[in-house]
């Protein structure tokens, strides 16, 4: 079963449920989906779907500190919910350990030597652990192996 018929069988039981946070997150993700696939002309894949997914999680984790700064433990709740609910359609994410593995290979394959090197590093890495792994802590890794 693809992602997208996933998502479309969750947004019918979250409606049934009437689980409004699951609902509203499912149907905020499905039409992101949709207008990708409107602008570019395109219908995604799994792995587009994943893409269009981690985005929003990402946007949601960015939003996070602004919440905490103003004092709204309720918004902070909300989104930290529906964190957990868009991870659930993303695949196992990697641990540390195994993000150091596929990093150290990365960076003997493009014979990188110093942070310089950062970019040609993340370039060859990114396509690999896509959908797996946030950039951040990707990019802070590659870090501490080149210096």
């Amino acid at each position: 079963m693809s992602l997208k018929t996933v998502l479309q069988e969750d947004l019918k039981s979250a409606m049934k449920e009437k689980d409004t946070i699951k609902k509203n997150v499912i149907t905020m993700a499905r039409a992101a989906i949709l207008q990708i696939e409107k602008d570019n002309k395109i219908e995604l894949d799994d792995e587009g779907v994943i893409e269009v997914i981690a985005k929003q999680v990402k946007q949601r984790k960015d939003s996070l500190p602004e919440f905490e700064k103003g004092n709204r433990p309720d918004l902070v709740e909300v989104v930290n919910r529906e964190i957990e609910l868009l991870m659930g359609y993303l695949p196992e994410q990697l641990s540390e350990d195994e993000l150091s593995l596929i990093i150290a290979d990365a960076i003997l394959q493009v014979g990188a030597q110093s942070a310089r090197d950062i970019g040609k590093v993340m370039n060859a890495l990114m396509p690999r652990v896509k959908g797996r792994a946030d950039g951040k802590l990707v990019n802070s890794i590659v870090r501490q192996h080149l210096q």
